[in-house]
């Protein structure tokens, strides 16, 4: 059976874009659409669609109020549809925190290509997510203690993450300790996201995270995110690991590539590095992540159950690129405080 979805946009040229975009895609059918979320809860009621395609700024009531009474009630898959703005940035980030699967870029110069081509894939792997209340309730709480008994181990953290990464590394970095280990971040997200992404970080966590810049060196307290839709981040140096980006290679899915920081880490930091790749769609970082592992480094993967999409870590998995999968909620105690102890096992 095709993924049924429901479309709720108050433009009327959005609403008739986005469903025939949707129903050229033989696995999707639209089944309804709403101008505004009072006419949008009636279609969920009574068309029970398996995703629901959901714009920021509409009238009677925005997307994201309207996306938090879907998440307490009904929870259920949303794709935020916003401009690529500051300002739809910042919405989007909320949207994601608060449940929201992913989000797809509306154009703001009328050029539909790029919507339809990501659109499609976005529905389709929105409906594939474990989408619970339960899970944005627990997980920090359980993971507060990792922070208190962390002693500095000499370790270098890399990060990759995609879908369901926003509310995963939020999640995860709101527990790091202000002396956490250096740690370099590749989320897939474009180059305005990123900026906002890292400042809403900032503003949560003990330890200072920002933007990475060439140059930037990986320090004990920092967190660096590599930025959206621009160079690939890489490391260079393995004493004080230091921010390079590269523009090749060109010829990849996605810009910055996880892949490429994990085989630069592999390359630079081999023993001292320690690999985690956390929720997403599609097979970024098992490949790099298998070089660290093989040059010496920890690697850990979310396990299925936590994962909101479980592609990235299932495909490192399935490489063998991971050494041990855990739940988000331990992931934390795993780098902080288990690569302190003489036991543990690559």
């Amino acid at each position: 059976m095709p993924i049924r979805a429901v479309v709720i946009d108050d433009s009327l040229t959005m609403r008739s874009v986005i469903s025939q975009i949707l129903n050229a895609d033989p696995e999707i059918e639209v089944v309804g659409v709403a101008r505004d979320p009072y006419e949008g809860r009636q279609a969920i009621k009574q068309l029970n669609p398996d995703v629901v395609t959901l714009d920021v700024e509409m009238p009677r009531m925005n997307g994201i109020e309207f996306l938090e009474k879907i998440m307490r009630l009904r929870p259920m898959p949303v794709v935020m549809v916003s401009t690529l703005t500051q300002a739809g940035a910042e919405a989007t980030l909320q949207a994601l925190s608060i449940g929201a699967v992913d989000y797809a870029a509306k154009p703001t110069n009328g050029d539909m290509s790029s919507l339809r081509h990501s659109l499609p894939d976005i529905v389709r792997s929105a409906a594939q997510a474990k989408v619970r209340a339960t899970q944005r309730t627990s997980g920090p709480s359980v993971m507060k203690g990792a922070a208190s008994s962390y002693k500095p181990h000499g370790k270098f953290i890399c990060i990759g993450s995609s879908t369901g990464g926003v509310e995963a590394l939020s999640t995860l970095l709101s527990t790091f300790p202000a002396n956490c280990p250096p740690t370099a971040i590749v989320q897939h997200m474009p180059e305005h996201f990123t900026s906002s992404f890292a400042a809403r970080l900032n503003r949560t966590c003990q330890a200072e995270v920002r933007e990475a810049k060439e140059g930037d060196y990986l320090e004990e307290g920092l967190i660096l995110l590599a930025p959206g839709d621009r160079a690939h981040l890489t490391l260079s140096g393995r004493t004080k690991p230091q921010c390079v980006f590269k523009e090749e290679p060109s010829q990849v899915l996605h810009r910055p590539s996880v892949d490429i920081l994990f085989e630069s880490a592999a390359e630079t930091l081999k023993d001292k590095a320690v690999g985690v790749i956390l929720t997403g769609m599609g097979k970024d970082g098992a490949k790099g992540l298998l070089q660290m592992r093989q040059a010496g480094a920890y690697t850990v993967g979310q396990d299925e159950a936590s994962s909101l999409i479980y592609g990235m870590p299932k495909a490192a998995f399935e490489a063998g690129g991971v050494a041990r999968q855990a739940p988000l909620s331990k992931i934390a105690h795993i780098i902080l405080n288990d690569l302190g102890s003489t036991n543990l096992s690559k």
